[in-house]
């Protein structure tokens, strides 16, 4: 592994548990080994980048200590964002294990030192992990550094625009109706060197489909629906809701790096789609 990378490697692990605090029963320090069920989950803050306007993004993951556990903790006490929340947009549906760039909160340009917190209550731990500009976290998730590898790129609509790397905003606002299947095409494609498919059986890019957060439950007739390169990369997501309200998909697409790119924050691409629910 190349010097740079194993100095990126050993932020990352920094960053995965800078400002640790556990409070209740069972504290569960960052390197115990993970349960089936009733560990915490902690937010996982990836890094931040610059944007062309002067503003800045951080990128944050979460780390869901459980095997077989997913847990729904809705926006409030016991999952916020603060100052300035509790809402930034975060998950509320939380799935097993490591789930990388899952959304981003963009700051401005006079942000400083000032720090946002992610506060989670799971199981009956509280976790805090403060966000900031300390220059260590900066990251490239566009561009692989050392490998030049891009993040694979997706559209909601064949000639519609692109969306490559961390998600911003939605990508798509669509409309649904409880236990009727809702299904909506994606198209996915790959500059990088990943482009010929190494280490994904002659893929370049892969497609994952995540609840992001929601009032009840969704079911994905494929929740790894296979695009067709023959046909431009196109696949097409299918869900089912069992109630009514505002949902987010999250699709996630991951070159040959793998899930979050290898622990390198490049290069994979989140996009989040909107479902209003009646």
């Amino acid at each position: 592994m190349p010097v740079n990378k194993l100095i990126v490697a050993a932020l990352a692990a920094t960053v995965a548990v800078g400002g640790w605090v556990v409070t209740g029963s069972a504290q569960q320090l960052p390197l115990q080994p993970v349960k089936e069920r009733g560990a915490n989950i902690t937010a996982a803050y990836e890094g931040w980048y610059s944007n062309p306007d002067g503003t800045f993004t951080l990128l944050i993951g979460y780390f869901n200590r459980n095997r077989a556990q997913t847990l729904d903790i809705p926006v409030g006490p016991n999952n916020r964002l603060e100052p300035g929340g509790p809402d930034y947009n975060q998950p509320t549906h939380f799935l097993p294990r490591r789930q990388w760039g899952v959304f981003t909160i963009v700051v401005p340009k006079d942000f400083g030192t000032k720090k946002i917190t992610w506060t989670i209550v799971a199981n009956g731990e509280k976790t805090e992990i403060p966000f900031s500009l300390t220059t260590s976290y900066q990251i490239s998730p566009f561009k692989d550094v050392a490998m030049g590898n891009t993040p694979p790129v997706l559209k909601l609509a064949e000639n519609g625009p692109e969306f490559t790397g961390p998600p911003r905003g939605f990508a798509a606002t669509l409309s649904a109706t409880v236990g009727q299947p809702l299904s909506f095409p994606v198209w996915v494609s790959d500059k990088g060197p990943s482009e010929e498919g190494r280490g994904r059986g002659g893929a370049p890019a892969t497609l994952t489909l995540v609840m992001h957060r929601g009032p009840g439950e969704v079911k994905f007739e494929e929740p790894r629906p296979r695009p067709d390169f023959a046909a431009g990369g196109k696949a097409t997501a299918t869900a089912t809701f069992s109630a009514p309200g505002e949902y987010v998909i999250r699709v996630q697409s991951n070159d040959s790096s793998g899930d979050g790119g290898g622990g390198f924050q490049c290069c994979w691409t989140n996009v989040h789609v909107k479902v209003n629910v009646k």
